[in-house]
Parts: C-alpha cells; structure tokens; sequence
C-alpha cells in the first residue's frame, strides 16, 4: 500500500479560478489510498485591513513584499484525508479513509516566474497560541524574498482553523478539519501536509506559482509544528514521500534518518533544556545545529510580530509594538538564530541538489550535576559551545534561553546587559570590539553558520555601537 503512495503523479488542470488536482497511478501501479483534491483562489480580498468583517487574509504579510517583487495570495483547498496509526519510529498504517476537509494556504512568490529560485518552502504554520503563527516566515521571510523562494503557510490544525471561522465567518466560515467536530486530535493534518506538498510539484506549482517551475519542495515548522513534523516524518511520510528536505524548529523528538529526504534540525538554547543529554547524532540525511544563548522566541521574532498584528488592524507596522511580559528575569535573548537559520535553508538547497553535506556544529556544553544534565556556562552565565554568534562570542550581555514565571516565561529566555566597569574591561577600545566582532563574525562565515550579508550586519551594528567608545 506504501509503494501505491510512492507512485502518484498529480495531474492538475485549471478551472476559472479552480485547480483541480488528481492523482494517477503510474503503469502498474495499484489502486490509491487518495482522492482528488481542488484548490480555488486566489480568494479576493474585499475590504482593507482594519475592517471590522475582517474579509481579508489571516495573518497577512506586513513586510514589504512588493519592494521585493513578491505577492501574496490565498488559497482554499478541499480532499479527502486517512487517519494513522502512530508507532514509535516505524511507518503507520491507515486506520480509515474518507473524511473530508477544507483548509487554506497562503502563498508568497516572486510576482515574475523569472525570480524564482525553485525552491517551495512549506510552513506547518503553529497554533500554540491559539491562533495561526508563521513564525518561520517571521523570522526568515526578508531572507527568503532575497533569494527568491516561494513560501507557503498551510493551516493544518483545529485550532488555528476554528479562530480562524470566528474571527471570520463570511471568509472562513466553510473551512473545518474535523468534520463536523468528530476527528479529534489533528488526525488529518498529516494528509493534508502531504496534499499541499504534492501540490506543488508538476502543474500544480506552475499554476499556483505564476508559471514558474518547482525544483525543489521543502516544510518547515517551529515548536508543536517541529513535533508534529518528526510524527509525520517517523510515520506517514515513508508512506508518500513528498519532501525533499524538512527543518523541524525548535522542537520535535528523535527522528528516523532511514529514508531519501533531508532532515535539519535547528535548536535554540531553550529547546536543547530537556534534550541535553539525549542528543540524535548527525548522519548522511540528519543534522542538528544548537545554537548558543539563543531562545525559543527571540526579540527579533517578537518586533516582527508585534509589526504583523498592527498591519492586520490597520495600523503602520512600525506603529507595532511588544507585550510588556514580567518573568523572573529581563525577558528575550538578543542572540539572532535567524541569522543561522539563513544559513541552513541556504544549505539545505545545496544539500538536495548537489549532495554537498552542510557543515557540521558543536554541542552546546554539558555540565552533569548529581541529578541531571545542565548547561555548562562561562564565569558571566553565557553558555559554553554551541553555534556562537558573535552576540554570544562576543557579549555585552548574558543571553540564554533560560528563564522562568508565569506562562510562557520558559521559552522567551532572558538578556541581562553587562554593566559600565565589566565593558570597560572586555573592550577597552571601540575598534578592540569591532575588531572581534568582525573575526567571530566572518568565523561563522567560514564555518558555514552564517551568510556574508548577515555578517556584514553584524558588523555594522557593532561599528555603530557605542561600546569601547570612552
């Protein structure tokens, strides 16, 4: 039954603004476990952002994505998905067929087919708070236009889907993932992942991409998306394999390395916490790369939120502004992951389609106490090993992806800035500190871990900066 999956081609055909989409079995094939899927979109949009109807895209882009020759458009898509089962690392079967869903995606793309770089980038967006997040997209989305990818943001699961009707009912009222309520526990999000993967390959890209054509079709997802992910990796993809590459985010257990995709896992500090001493050991289709006093949820993905919800309502993104939170220590870690997540996507699209390997990186350091396994930390508490950016190489501040209170205090991590006398000492000159920030910056570069333009920034910000300046 698994190798009937394997053997799919989509065939997809353009109807007024519907995209019909089969599957067909390849000669002696047998029969399919799925069904046709349609896609319809671009759903209008109606009224401006601010409208009380809200007849607009969810969790629509504030950046500037016509600067960068990109669009953005919404899609609803409809099939019929199987519920699995799940066993520990092993392939799952199917439990029962025929249930109905509907659901959205959006799409971000260079405007001109010609921009393109092949690459598809399919984000499991994440509902941990209730709502719908892309939170790879905020914080890799001016990266991604650069280069010219293609993301996609698919609403895979209940909850997102549910705030999604209210908040909307006229545009979203007809979506559900559940069927009616009676499929519990997201059990066809996995098919609908692999639905909106397979999309994309053939006709189907060319037609939801402008013409352009699909080398390449990678996921991604960040925290209950990345364990949702290792699920669909461990159990349904062997099924159908659909991605050629997959970056789970911040999250996820331990992933099966026995099948022809690519797996990155990138970890921040906070998410290294419970899996110090179990680590997955790197392989020809696995890497991990931790990096060094980052956090779950960093400042810089806070600023981009935080610009994201005043689009939606209407306002200028720079009129966005963070939630004041109080937790035990100064909350969000400065260190930048999304400077290496740069790298890995850039990687990651070398590893595909040339089969170089990406670099490797160092452990963030353990230190075994009587009952546990902790971080081992230098005599300012900045975490020893690990990817270090030049933030962390080079501080002026303790940052780590440790903090604690109330909610969801544990994953913003904490930055506490070093104080007049201590800066004095480390750099007792201006160009002293541009100087190290240059060479731990373009050792990153070197490494692999960090792209010459996110380097060049890095060192600009220092230059501008007034440490060392007496």
């Amino acid at each position: 039954m698994g190798s009937a999956r394997a053997a799919r081609q989509l065939v997809c055909t353009v109807v007024s603004i519907a995209l019909v989409c089969s599957t067909s079995a390849a000669a002696g094939a047998q029969t399919l476990l799925g069904p046709p899927v349609t896609v319809a979109g671009p759903i209008p949009v109606r009224v401006t952002p601010g409208d009380p109807s809200n007849d607009f895209v969810f969790s629509m882009s504030d950046m500037d994505l016509a600067g960068h020759g990109y669009i953005e458009q919404e899609f609803f898509v409809e099939g019929i998905a199987n519920r699995y089962t799940r066993p520990e690392m092993e392939t799952a079967e199917v439990v029962d067929g025929g249930h109905p869903y509907k659901t959205r995606f959006i799409v971000r793309r260079p405007a001109a087919a010609a921009d393109f770089n092949g690459t598809v980038v399919v984000e499991w967006n994440n509902v941990t708070a209730g709502r719908d997040l892309d939170i790879d997209w905020l914080q890799v989305g001016e990266h991604l236009m650069r280069n010219g990818y293609a993301w996609i943001g698919l609403s895979a699961q209940r909850v997102g889907v549910d705030q999604m009707r209210e908040w909307s009912p006229a545009r979203y009222g007809t979506l559900d993932v559940t069927v009616g309520g009676t499929i519990e526990g997201d059990a066809l999000s996995y098919d609908i992942l692999t639905a909106v993967g397979r999309l994309f390959r053939g006709s189907g890209g060319r037609a939801l991409l402008g013409g352009a054509d699909v080398e390449r079709v990678f996921a991604t997802g960040h925290s209950q998306s990345a364990g949702r992910l290792a699920v669909y990796l461990n159990n349904i993809h062997p099924l159908d394999p659909v991605f050629d590459g997959v970056i789970v985010h911040g999250g996820g257990g331990r992933i099966r390395d026995d099948q022809p995709v690519k797996i990155w896992k990138l970890m921040a500090e906070t998410d290294m916490v419970r899996r110090v001493g179990n680590r997955q050991p790197d392989s020809d289709n696995f890497r991990q790369w931790e990096v060094a006093g980052s956090s779950h949820v960093d400042v810089f993905y806070g600023q981009e939120r935080a610009k994201a919800i005043a689009a939606s309502e209407g306002l200028d993104p720079s009129e966005g502004r963070m939630r004041d939170l109080v937790c035990d220590r100064p909350v969000y870690s400065r260190v930048p992951f999304h400077h290496v997540m740069h790298a890995a996507l850039d990687q990651m699209v070398e590893w595909v389609v040339e089969g170089t390997a990406p670099a490797t990186a160092p452990s963030i350091a353990a230190a075994p106490t009587s009952t546990s396994m902790v971080f081992a930390r230098d005599t300012r508490g900045n975490a020893v090993g690990g990817i270090r950016l030049a933030a962390h190489a080079v501080p002026t501040a303790t940052n780590t992806g440790i903090n604690t209170g109330l909610g969801f205090c544990r994953l913003y991590g904490s930055h506490e800035p070093f104080d007049a006398p201590t800066l004095a000492v480390l750099y007792p000159t201006h160009a002293a500190y541009v100087a190290a920030v240059r060479a731990a910056a373009m050792a990153n570069v070197e490494a692999g871990y960090l792209r010459e333009y996110d380097a060049k920034t890095t060192i600009e910000e220092a230059e501008a900066s007034d440490i060392g300046r007496r």
